[in-house]
């Protein structure tokens, strides 16, 4: 491959490269999205598996010629860049969409089933991260890469499972309404535990930037909650109502101005832009028009154009070729197993305490189980950071994908004879996939 710096390059030979992998991007996302529909998974379990086909472990093997064509080195930092600024526009879209309401749903219960499905896969993946650094006699710190694949451990994908709950018809009963303020929970929880694991490692373990790094985070939420927020409201609902509820290309300029300057805000703090993204987004929460007009201007093309590129990013750095030896697949399926039994046994072993039935308690345990984009993303933090080593991204990569891809299949089972088999069997998802 050509590693030669796109800006020594003539831009028509650049663009060209460009223009070819987005081609090949975007189709096969589209593609596989609609295969994996009609197989019975969500659009998005689809556009992941394009951005693992298109890498190394898969095209690069199969037609290494045609990889190396296609995903030319020269342009490499290009479709970095642009994987990092699709990620901070896509976590701003989280952060809006995310429904804080839930959390005062079902609390007790909800409160119960999250926190056993954080600290327990968490503790899992703690103690199993130790364990394969001094097996795999790995370089980066010990600590750092054990909370990082804690941390990974932790996460359900909550815009994913929703989507799923969405298809499935069950995201307005009771049990998908405590399902996803548990998830809920758990994603606010989760991204808590990212940001500081992150400014861990970040600061070196030194204990004087670390304070200085957690202190600057908590003087962004304080003037982002009670000095940005409440003007934000102010301007957002004047903007709308001059608009006939609709962003004006200024407003959206101004709203894409004040996604980077959060991002930039706490990349200066130390920890990702993508916090800054998120939590902008987070603190408009509940402004249901403004959420509604940015989903309008952005939310589909974020989708169709930056999420694939993502995807694939994260696909050209998984490759299986780094899994040489037995020694390497036995660790990948204990990550596989220390995710699962943390997640989904610990899920569903609390649910069931707390008086569900063993059949829901098992679909609420393998719906927290999903974890697929939030995965995805914390994997690529612990990559960027050096903490996570390719064999290793392989593997949690593996877990992330398989965890998801289980998610559909088990649930249209568990769903038989359950309190939401009525709702299921509504939906155009049990059309498409007839279980009766």
């Amino acid at each position: 491959m050509n590693n030669a710096s796109p800006l020594n390059a003539h831009i028509e030979n650049v663009l060209l490269l460009v223009f070819v992998q987005l081609i090949v991007i975007i189709a096969s996302a589209r593609i596989f999205g609609q295969l994996l529909r009609r197989l019975g998974q969500p659009l998005v379990c689809g556009e992941i598996a394009a951005g693992l086909i298109l890498g190394p472990s898969l095209l690069g093997g199969i037609l290494p010629g045609a990889f190396h064509f296609i995903f030319d080195a020269s342009v490499g930092q290009i479709f970095s860049i642009l994987s990092q600024l699709g990620l901070v526009l896509l976590m701003f879209l989280i952060g809006l969409e995310f429904d804080f309401g839930h959390l005062e749903e079902n609390r007790r219960m909800a409160l119960s089933i999250s926190l056993t499905g954080i600290l327990l896969p968490f503790s899992l993946g703690y103690a199993l991260g130790h364990f394969m650094h001094a097996q795999l006699a790995l370089t980066s710190n010990a600590m750092g890469f054990a909370l990082f694949v804690g941390a990974a451990m932790s996460i359900t994908a909550i815009p994913i499972l929703g989507r799923i709950m969405i298809e499935l018809g069950i995201n307005r009963t009771r049990l998908g309404a405590l399902t996803i303020s548990s998830a809920a929970i758990d994603d606010a929880m989760g991204w808590i535990i990212l940001a500081l694991v992150t400014a861990i490692v970040r600061s070196s373990f030194d204990a004087n930037k670390l304070v200085v790094m957690v202190g600057g985070v908590l003087t962004f939420a304080g003037v982002m909650i009670y000095l940005v927020r409440p003007r934000l409201i102010r301007w957002a609902r004047n903007t709308l109502a001059k608009g006939g509820g609709e962003l004006s290309l200024n407003a959206l300029a101004i709203l894409l101005l004040l996604i980077f300057a959060s991002a930039i805000t706490t990349n200066l703090i130390g920890i990702f832009s993508i916090f800054g993204a998120f939590f902008f987004g987070a603190i408009l929460y509940d402004q249901m028009d403004l959420v509604a007009a940015v989903r309008r201007r952005l939310n589909d093309f974020v989708s169709v154009f930056f999420l694939p590129i993502f995807f694939t990013y994260t696909g050209l750095r998984t490759d299986i070729g780094s899994m040489s030896g037995g020694q390497l697949w036995f660790f990948c399926f204990l990550v596989l197993a220390a995710a699962t039994i943390g997640k989904f046994g610990g899920c569903t072993l609390a649910a069931r305490v707390n008086g569900m039935p063993w059949r829901e308690s098992a679909m609420v345990g393998v719906m927290m189980n999903t974890r697929a984009l939030m995965e995805l993303i914390v994997i690529n933090i612990g990559y960027d950071l050096g903490i996570i080593p390719k064999s290793v991204f392989f593997m949690l990569v593996f877990m992330a994908v398989f965890t998801t891809y289980i998610t559909a299949p088990i649930l249209r089972r568990l769903v038989r004879s359950s309190e939401v088999e009525s709702s299921y069997l509504a939906s155009e998802f049990a059309a498409i996939n007839n279980v009766r």
